[in-house]
């Protein structure tokens, strides 16, 4: 959510970011939140002329009926309680226009970098740079269902009776890979001076529409029938709802937080569920990485955060590369974003396995997160990243260590977390 003064200020500035993101059917909202705010400040400041009267005319009550003149007194009596009348009226008036308000600037995206590159969508995002090469073994590498099922490490047809479309059994050694992977992703933060969490798992209405746009809840989040909670669909949900209402002391920054938690998805829209895999699921589990700084600091978190995320895919010999998400593909409140690739050797092609965003102050602003200067109090920053997701990175992993017999290397830095295992086979 942008700041008011933007609007009252530099109501083009907005206007021209809003083209930027090929949002044209949002720029009336511009117009409707200035006259909103218009109408506010009036009623504000006719509801303070009414108090400050009312208060000069009780006043006068006293002291006129101390010299015994009922009549007149009754009679400003009178106006004080027109006065109370109206600002009644002001008051419920002021509560509904700054609702409708709300609810708009909850709509205009935030204001992107300057950096981002312009483009309609995803189509248009641009790579910036390759990590490790990107290979194609000689022999065939078979779809990653079917690796899963061939190693006895999957079972999909159990998961659609006992489930639907859009979930799965891991097994035995694949199962304990993708807990390893988790693991490992974990202590790779610890090892980076992030502190681990376990987060709720469902969070209020309040919360989630302070971290993510109408559109995304919409699209992804499963409500609690009966009660006002969510099923969370990445932990940096939770992460970032545990500073609402808090105002932290300046040397506590950064707060550097990497959590693990189960994620819950529709994923309604284009892409859909697949029949058979685990790409796109309703289901997964996931470490990510959440940084709360200040302003000044936060491109700078940006660049460490997705450059931790190409560290840790490299140390399990996934190439991967950085791709600039355009201003068409970021989500309305991130300022910046960028995806990291992994290198399918199958489909010859890299597909997203992390997503690292700096939203700003856009959703400090909607939670409250505040932090005390000599200046005063000032919004945060913060930014989130996916370490790991499991099942999507689990592809990219069985792809780049699939043996011409079917067995999956175990890359050194996972070993210790597999008991040593260096191979997985056939059970």
């Amino acid at each position: 959510m942008i700041d008011i003064n933007l609007i009252r200020t530099n109501p083009d500035l907005v206007k021209e970011n809003i083209k930027k993101k090929f949002q044209d059917q949002k720029l009336p909202l511009v117009d409707e939140a200035a006259s909103l705010d218009s109408k506010i400040r009036a009623l504000k400041q006719e509801g303070d002329n009414l108090r400050a009267s009312r208060n000069t005319l009780s006043s006068q009550i006293g002291m006129l009926m101390k010299e015994k003149k009922l009549e007149e007194a009754n009679a400003i009596k009178a106006k004080v309680l027109k006065n109370n009348e109206r600002i009644s009226e002001i008051e419920t008036e002021e509560q509904e226009l700054s609702a409708q308000l709300r609810k708009i600037m909850l709509t205009i995206p935030n204001l992107i970098d300057a950096s981002v590159p312009i483009g309609k969508d995803d189509s248009e995002n641009v790579e910036v740079a390759r990590f490790g090469e990107a290979n194609v073994p000689e022999y065939e590498i078979p779809y990653h269902a079917d690796i899963l099922e061939n190693l006895s490490g999957a079972d999909f047809e159990s998961a659609r009776r006992t489930s639907g479309t859009g979930f799965y059994y891991l097994i035995g050694d694949i199962a304990r890979l993708h807990s390893a992977i988790l693991a490992y992703a974990r202590d790779f933060m610890i090892n980076h001076g992030f502190t681990y969490c376990i987060p709720p798992f469902m969070i209020r209405s309040s919360v989630v529409t302070g971290v993510m746009s109408f559109d995304e809840m919409e699209n992804m989040m499963y409500k609690i029938e009966g009660e006002d909670l969510y099923l969370i669909g990445t932990s940096e949900h939770s992460m970032i709802g545990r500073f609402k209402d808090t105002t932290l002391k300046e040397n506590s920054l950064p707060q550097c937080l990497t959590s693990y938690s189960p994620c819950f998805r529709k994923e309604i829209g284009a892409h859909g569920i697949e029949e058979r895999g685990v790409y796109r699921v309703h289901q997964f589990e996931k470490q990510e990485m959440i940084v709360v700084c200040k302003p000044e600091e936060s491109m700078e978190w940006y660049e460490k955060m997705w450059r931790l995320s190409v560290e840790l895919f490299r140390s399990m010999d996934i190439p991967v590369r950085q791709l600039e998400c355009c201003s068409g593909d970021l989500a309305d409140l991130k300022v910046k974003s960028c995806d990291i690739e992994a290198w399918s050797p199958r489909q010859k092609k890299y597909f997203e396995v992390c997503s690292c965003s700096n939203l700003g102050d856009a959703q400090a602003r909607r939670l409250g997160i505040k932090y005390k200067t000599d200046k005063g109090l000032l919004l945060a920053h913060t930014l989130n990243n996916t370490v790991v997701a499991p099942p999507r990175m689990l592809i990219a992993f069985l792809e780049n260590n699939y043996n011409e017999d079917g067995s999956i290397r175990i890359p050194k830095a996972l070993q210790p977390y597999m008991g040593g295992k260096t191979v997985i086979t056939k059970n």
